[in-house]
């Protein structure tokens, strides 16, 4: 007897429906699965052998093939245990299987008969729901994840034995329900606060006009002077999630298996922070199996990368392609995967190999050359696509010391939500669209019309630092988001002049020592762009 089950698989984030069709036969007793399978798939059979025995099923001692459609894409995972096993149970006519017909079925079963979390539940239900499918069976520790998926019906059960009950002996799974409107409501209670930083005023304006625009930053500054402090609290200030991106988020988490048990949806904006030992496949994504990269796990959020330069070259040159397109395309001999990426990126360095080039308290020990060569490691095209780069300096001993309240990340947030108010306005209507640090050349050209006075304060600037068209165009992006912040509708003298500083790396030196090798830094409150950009501000 023939039998015939719906599943699925997962390609990317994306998940593909399955037919899993199971013959028996008489004949030599076997078990024959085709259509590609690969790994934990050729090795269901043995758990669904001894589960169903151990769950007081008989099973047949025929020819038993099981088919995998569609045959010509290779099947891995563990999810196909369950509808394998109901299979089993139909085509031997020990479970009637009319039930099935309008199910998408997933799980893994245990050798007892228990059922397993599988990733990518969230993106099988979507898939199922497009089909036209009436519901799906899957394992309860994925319950709460697929039933934020609407008209669609999700059940959940503990075993096999549940499933058996459900379509032939009367017991019934009820079906889930997840209130998305209450999910999306909450925010977590973030363990660190922008009220911990003590001074640092102007990194912390910084990561503000970050924030508002989703605009990639770079902090650098000498050992202690807070950067990584400073980085580790930007999500504090970042806006909520909407459900889209939410959804997103969680079906990148659900195919990589970090979901928590229980969780529904990735509803506070990721934070991953590698060490500088990674490989570009853990960075970027890739590997014999292709997995989502660190990359694709901000998405939503925000990628910190410390210590930039020691991170392998062609582990920071991959990141060209996700820091311009908001997504990963894996390219094999058989597939080509896209993981999307859309995250700000903070990175923090030092200004030399020692770290202490134009620190006033410390002499710096590196030669030019050193400088030269710990700088080089940061491409041209990969600082183009950092929107602000910014001088973090050390903190003196009567401001650590002082008591004075500093502001909280509730207060800067709230600042950060207005902006992000005004551009979604903005931008409705136009897919893909969400921040200022996501729009096009098109877009600058329609949003971000400037005066005579601006244009000649941006064309000085141009010629005096040499931008590139990329960086001219994240200096306009950086303005943008700064008018934003102030709530008026033109960018003007002052807003360019203050995104124009953000660029300290495009003067291919550090502002806080002058070439000739001097070790005296800035005075206090001195702006990163010359002093005739500063008269005509």
């Amino acid at each position: 007897m023939l039998a015939r089950i719906r599943s699925a698989a997962v390609l990317g984030i994306d998940a593909y429906l399955v037919e899993v069709e199971v013959d028996i036969t008489n004949g030599l007793p076997s078990v024959a699965t085709v259509g590609l399978p690969h790994g934990a798939v050729k090795e269901g059979r043995e758990r669904v052998t001894a589960a169903l025995v151990n769950a007081g099923y008989a099973f047949p001692l025929k020819r038993i093939t099981i088919n995998l459609a569609p045959a010509d894409v290779r099947k891995d995972g563990s999810g196909f245990d369950l509808p394998i096993a109901l299979g089993i149970l139909v085509a031997s006519e020990q479970l009637a299987g009319e039930g099935l017909a309008d199910q998408l079925v997933v799980g893994e079963v245990g050798l007892e008969g228990d059922l397993r979390p599988v990733r990518g539940a969230l993106s099988m239900t979507l898939a199922a729901r497009k089909a036209g499918l009436r519901g799906v069976i899957l394992p309860a520790a994925n319950v709460s994840e697929a039933a934020v998926v609407d008209g669609i019906e999700v059940r959940g059960a503990r075993s096999l034995a549940d499933v058996c009950g459900h379509l032939g002996a009367g017991v019934a799974l009820p079906a889930t329900r997840v209130d998305v409107r209450a999910l999306m409501g909450e925010r977590a209670v973030d363990a660190v606060d922008f009220a911990d930083v003590r001074a640092q005023a102007g990194a912390k304006r910084a990561l503000e006009v970050a924030a508002a625009g989703s605009h990639n930053i770079l902090l650098v500054g000498p050992p202690g002077a807070g950067k990584t402090m400073l980085a580790r609290r930007l999500p504090t200030i970042l806006p909520g999630m909407v459900l889209e991106e939410a959804l997103e988020t969680t079906r990148v988490h659900s195919v990589a298996g970090l979901l928590s048990p229980g969780q529904s949806l990735c509803t506070v904006r990721p934070f991953r922070a590698p060490h500088h030992t990674i490989s570009d496949a853990g960075l970027i994504g890739g590997g014999s199996t292709p997995r989502p990269g660190e990359v694709s796990l901000a998405h939503g959020g925000v990628l910190f990368l410390d210590e930039l330069p020691e991170f392998r070259t062609n582990v920071l040159e991959g990141l060209r392609q996700p820091l311009e397109d908001g997504a990963v395309t894996l390219s094999r001999a058989a597939i080509t995967l896209s993981y999307p990426a859309r995250f700000m990126l903070a990175a923090a360095m030092n200004p030399c190999p020692c770290g202490y080039l134009g620190d006033p308290t410390h002499r710096c020990q590196c030669t030019p050359m050193h400088v030269e060569r710990y700088l080089s490691r940061l491409s041209g095209p990969l600082l183009d696509r950092i929107d602000i780069h910014l001088e973090v300096p050390a903190v003196a001993y009567r401001d650590l010391s002082s008591h004075a309240p500093e502001e909280s990340s509730a207060s800067v947030r709230a600042r950060v939500e207005q902006a992000r108010r005004v551009q979604r306005q903005r931008f409705a209507g136009l897919p893909g669209l969400h921040a200022n640090a996501h729009m096009t050349a098109r877009d600058l050209r329609r949003f971000c019309r400037l005066s005579e006075p601006v244009e000649r304060l941006l064309r000085k600037a141009v010629g005096r630092l040499g931008l590139s068209a990329r960086a001219y165009h994240r200096v306009l992006k950086i303005a943008r988001t700064i008018a934003d912040l102030a709530q008026v509708d033109e960018i003007g003298v002052s807003h360019v002049g203050e995104a124009v500083q953000y660029r300290t790396l495009d003067r291919r030196r550090f502002p806080m020592a002058a070439s000739t090798g001097s070790r005296e830094g800035p005075e206090p409150g001195r702006p990163v762009m010359g002093p005739e950009l500063h008269n005509n501000m």
